[in-house]
């Protein structure tokens, strides 16, 4: 089958980097996006999240960097942060234990999603063969034999339009309408995977006092006895991000000076000085995020021929962990691998190749979220002595550096959660004691290429309930 025509639902960070891809592969690649979109960095309707803080994980960060040469140095010298000093990290995953800054591992680059997505969006525009479509609701699929052939639209003013297309690829976020759009078409709608939290969110964009917080990337996470926790992230234009984070709405802050006065309790004092004598740069926004929700798509006998889906359409992590982005990033990875092997049974294979590192990123939400007694839900045994053994693991690494960086690294999905638990691993976690292993170190040199997106994958034996921060 030529491939002639793509089309893509969405022009968040997982729409765009589907769209990279798929223009590699297709002679057109259209992207259809509801918000209006500019070309300067802004929030936007479609992105509520877009208003706190954010964060592109190593990995993911590795990735954006192979698709679009020359983006992470443009987006440092336009004003973005990098963090190469581990020492100006300030990371207590648990809300207790904060990790030994005495480390290195691969750059984090900080910037907000506003300017992080429209550098990616401008990128993309910038293909001969892309074009994106803003103002454009999708209303439905079109169909032939059982097969997606395109998708229904409407430009605002304007009638409904059809869009022939080889592929739809469905990267509309939570709101995704394909599990409705299958039982139109006599498909079964995916199972869910859903674990209620009930997070609240709230943010402010600041400006600090030169010098005032030393650090660049703050994250503090919620405790099992403190519902609440923190993030402040150095941005671009000498701006910071505060976020505050609570489970339930006795959590939730009403005003800045609450949120300020809840950090007070936990944070760091000259953070909380800083933040009281910091200049507002807009209002406090709020967000609150209900449930980690993973459509089992994998799961599907059947599935048409002619779409897929991507994305928070396909697992929306609590993104205090920070995962959505780097997890766009690793299935945009893994759809130009199924690409390269051909149209056959596309759908089954990019799903498949998609969960691994869904996979990952759920046991570490999931897990996080479920070590603390705030969130309702199961937890089998298998969690309990792995949350356990991440507890010991994160007292070890207030002091030993090596278990510090692995953790990170884990974390970043730079390797497989199983490389907490190695044998040298844990006798450190144990011991507390000892030097970089040579393993440690061997991982310093590694990184994620597109082709390597399988390392990632989940041991699910050992899958680690580990916050990404």
């Amino acid at each position: 089958m030529a491939r002639a025509h793509a089309i893509v639902l969405g022009a968040g960070m997982s729409g765009l980097l589907a769209a990279r891809v798929l223009a590699d592969h297709y002679g057109r690649v259209t992207v259809l996006e509801r918000d209006q979109l500019g070309r300067t960095p802004h929030n936007r309707r479609g992105v509520p999240q877009g208003r706190h803080v954010h964060g592109l994980l190593p990995s993911g960060a590795q990735v954006l960097g192979e698709l679009f040469p020359g983006l992470l140095d443009d987006l440092v010298t336009n004003g973005g942060t990098r963090l190469d000093d581990y020492s100006r990290l300030h990371f207590v995953p648990d809300g207790e234990h904060r990790l030994s800054p005495r480390l290195q591992v691969e750059s984090i680059y900080q910037q907000s999603r506003p300017f992080l997505e429209s550098a990616v969006r401008q990128r993309v525009l910038a293909l001969p063969n892309v074009h994106v479509v803003d103002g454009c609701d999708v209303v439905g699929l079109a169909t032939s034999s059982g097969r997606v052939v395109g998708a229904r639209a409407v430009q605002r003013g304007r009638r409904e339009e059809v869009l022939s297309a080889d592929l739809v690829v469905d990267a509309a976020g939570r709101g995704s309408r394909t599990p409705s759009w299958l039982a139109e078409m006599g498909y079964a709608k995916p199972t869910e995977d859903k674990v209620d939290i009930d997070v609240r969110y709230a943010s402010r964009l600041v400006r600090l006092a030169p010098g005032s917080v030393p650090e660049t990337l703050v994250v503090i996470g919620a405790s099992a006895h403190r519902p609440v926790g923190m993030a402040l992230a150095a941005y671009e234009d000498n701006t910071w991000m505060f976020t505050m984070t609570g489970y339930g709405p006795a959590a939730q802050a009403a005003d800045y000076e609450g949120m300020v006065n809840q950090a007070a309790e936990f944070a760091p004092a000259h953070m909380i000085t800083a933040l009281r004598e910091a200049l507002p740069l807009g209002d406090v926004s709020t967000f609150r995020f209900l449930a980690n929700r993973r459509r089992r798509y994998d799961k599907l006998r059947r599935f048409p021929a002619g779409l897929l889906v991507t994305g928070d359409a396909l697992c929306a992590f609590n993104p205090i962990y920070g995962q959505g982005m780097t997890i766009a990033a690793l299935e945009a990875a893994a759809l130009r691998d199924c690409l390269r092997g051909g149209d056959t049974r596309l759908a089954r294979r990019f799903f498949r190749a998609a969960e691994k590192p869904v996979q990952v990123a759920w046991n570490m939400a999931v897990g996080a979220d479920l070590a603390l007694p705030y969130v309702s839900g199961a937890r089998p045994l298998s969690m309990r002595l792995i949350n356990a053994y991440v507890g010991r693991l994160l007292i070890a690494a207030q002091h030993d550096p090596a278990v510090a960086a692995r953790f990170l690294r884990v974390s970043a999905f730079l390797v497989p959660p199983s490389r907490l638990m190695t044998p040298l691993m844990m006798a450190r976690v144990f011991s507390r004691r000892g030097t970089v292993s040579t393993e440690v170190r061997r991982e310093r040199t590694g990184s994620v290429g597109i082709a390597q997106v399988d390392a990632v994958g989940p041991e699910r034996e050992v899958g680690s309930p580990t916050g990404a921060g």
